[in-house]
């Protein structure tokens, strides 16, 4: 049958292996004085194989505890009537013991093997005397021990196993987070220049009828999209870090075109601020910016940066129709899910306009926050 496979292929050659040891109980039932006790012999040792086999095919939701014992039958069995050696059989069981994963079932049938093991002991000494007894004394011992190193190594296993699935699930989570940055930042960087440029051109429109202002307003729309090339190309790049100082030069850039009167009122203290930091709050400038020209008709924007007792308040207030702060749209969701990856809050306010608090702690020099007295 194409396909079919006698074992799983993850045992490898293993199992396969394994079978090498039956050709000792095979040897001493073909030796058997009684053509019937061979027969039954024959049968047993097919037996043992088909629990073998079932075994190493089983499912983990499975139970083989009715092989085992089978197996522990067949055992005692062919200890019994054929030969002593046959006892080293149970090197198979001890080994398929330490596969229970409930440690209940396991405790059961190590306490089982242990009482099958010693009870035909006992026969091979009293048939046989102490000589063989003793001989066959250091295999029962590994025999009992293996099933803690094997269910040891199992588990081991299985905690790979998990740790893989672990990892492959990161890494997906690591792509979908990506993905969603990208987006963001795509929205964040590429709204502000895109607007920015749409307000230059219905300034061209309104001044048609002179053509030195048109040439300068159309000026600063090449540069604007060049601006917006430069910026695609460090998003492709893993985008580097920005400072405020950039983004309120940008800021005051777009309110410029947008005809908004903007003031700015910031104290010393923004180098205290991690590289990261600044290139969050910095985009979160660029998103309020692009919202003020697009949605808030206000005329006037104040910027308000205060630091002390440990943190850095950013205040961006207009003077706007102002806004509903339970509805937020992409571009203020984005600012806090980008705040939340330093610990930082944004409050939303409306009434005579709109105004955006961020709060975000500042860092001391070696990465820690900085502890207020």
């Amino acid at each position: 049958m194409k396909g079919f496979e006698l074992f799983p292929k993850r045992f490898g050659v293993t199992p396969y292996i394994f079978l090498i040891y039956l050709f000792m109980p095979l040897y001493h039932v073909f030796f058997t004085e009684t053509l019937s006790l061979a027969v039954i012999g024959y049968g047993l040792l097919l037996l043992f194989l088909v629990s073998y086999w079932y075994i190493y095919n089983s499912k983990e939701c499975q139970n083989v505890g009715w092989w085992l014992g089978l197996q522990m039958a067949v055992i005692v069995i062919l200890t019994l009537f054929y030969s002593h050696y046959n006892l080293l059989l149970g090197f198979f069981t001890s080994n398929f013991i330490g596969w229970f994963i409930s440690k209940k079932h396991f405790k059961w049938a190590v306490n089982l093997f242990i009482l099958v093991l010693v009870l035909c002991l006992v026969f091979v000494f009293k048939r046989n005397g102490m000589a063989d007894a003793l001989f066959l004394l250091p295999f029962l011992v590994v025999m009992i021990m293996s099933p803690y190193g094997s269910r040891q190594m199992n588990e081991r296993m299985e905690l790979e196993r998990r740790l893989d699935m672990a990892n492959e699930q990161i890494k997906t989570l690591i792509k979908q987070e990506e993905r969603v940055r990208i987006a963001r930042d795509l929205h964040d960087t590429l709204g502000h220049t895109l607007s920015l440029i749409t307000l230059q051109s219905q300034v061209i429109q309104r001044i048609a009828a002179h053509p030195q202002k048109v040439v300068k307003e159309a000026q600063e729309i090449e540069t604007a999209s060049r601006s917006a090339l430069s910026q695609v190309r460090e998003l492709v790049s893993d985008m580097r870090f920005s400072t405020i100082d950039e983004e309120l030069a940008r800021m005051e850039q777009i309110l410029r075109a947008g005809d908004l009167l903007f003031r700015v009122e910031m104290e010393d203290g923004l180098s205290e601020l991690s590289p990261l930091q600044h290139n969050i709050v910095g985009l979160c400038l660029r998103e309020a910016s692009t919202n003020i020209v697009k949605h808030s008709k206000a005329t006037c924007c104040t910027l308000k940066i205060a630091v002390g007792q440990g943190n850095c308040m950013v205040t961006i207030r207009d003077d706007g129709i102002g806004m509903d702060p339970a509805n937020r749209g992409n571009g203020l969701r984005g600012m806090e899910e980008r705040l939340a990856l330093i610990e930082g809050d944004l409050i939303i306010g409306s009434g005579n306009g709109t105004s955006l608090q961020i709060s975000i702690p500042l860092v001391d020099k070696s990465g820690g926050e900085v502890v207020a007295l």
